[in-house]
């Protein structure tokens, strides 16, 4: 982060820093907003972008290529349960037919009506993608990448990140204060983790109302910064800033005394 936004986030949060008890060590937990904000970016990332590197190891494999879930079904069921996050993996034909390891074989549900669909058949990425899982009902993150043979798309890798476990995972590895939070919103002010998780897959509008939807759509024109806002009558501070790899804006708010 520039040192200006560094200087301009420590003159607006000097006001804002609350400490709190800690209840197992008797020590004050302060917030340190750029060092919350990079970790928070940086877990979301990183275990996103691990799924993806699986997920093309798995899609180059010879299993994979055969398009048969049979051949492909071990692999996928391990990467399933070395998942912290309980996350679904499926397996997608051309037609949008596919197999899941929580069904544990071929569903009958189709995903040819996905937004990200079109994505895979053509041959490729996808990363963030926000939908309602088909199979679990989940709020799910989509990481998915085509399985091409012999230059034709064969199938699919994927997996559906439940968004709450994905949330749980970051509060358990982040230390902040109980007037802090930490939420991401996509690119139309959807938020995509939030550690509130009754927030989760709601818009800023839905959650405040349109003047805070629209004002926090003029400060995401950004990449980074400071945002000051108020919710429910409190007034918060925030820093942000957007993650380049999956046009997320990362936020760490705190409430101001």
């Amino acid at each position: 982060m520039s040192k200006f936004i560094s200087i301009l986030m420590s003159a607006v949060l000097a006001l804002c820093l609350l400490t709190v008890r800690a209840e197992a060590k008797a020590a004050s937990v302060r917030l340190e907003p750029e060092v919350a904000l990079g970790a928070f970016t940086g877990l979301v990332e990183e275990h996103l972008a691990g799924i993806l590197r699986t997920e093309k190891a798995i899609a180059a494999s010879p299993e994979a290529k055969s398009a048969r879930w049979d051949a492909v079904q071990p692999m996928l069921d391990r990467f399933a349960q070395d998942l912290p996050t309980d996350a679904t993996v499926w397996f997608m034909m051309p037609d949008g037919s596919y197999y899941s390891t929580a069904k544990g074989g071929l569903t009958d549900q189709n995903l040819k009506d996905r937004s990200y669909f079109p994505k895979l058949v053509a041959g490729q990425e996808v990363l963030g993608e926000l939908v309602i899982s088909k199979s679990t009902g989940q709020r799910s993150i989509i990481v998915a990448v085509p399985v091409v043979a012999s230059g034709k798309v064969v199938a699919a890798v994927g997996v559906s990140v439940d968004a709450v476990k994905l949330a749980e995972l970051v509060e358990s590895r982040m230390t902040l204060p109980e007037n802090a939070y930490f939420y991401a919103l996509d690119a139309n002010t959807k938020v995509t983790l939030h550690r509130y998780q009754a927030r989760t897959f709601k818009t800023v509008s839905e959650i405040g109302n349109e003047s805070l939807g629209d004002a926090f759509k003029v400060v995401m024109g950004k990449e980074r910064g400071v945002f000051n806002y108020s919710l429910d009558g409190k007034k918060m501070a925030s820093i942000f800033q957007k993650s380049p790899a999956l046009g997320w804006y990362f936020f760490i708010a705190q409430q101001c005394k």
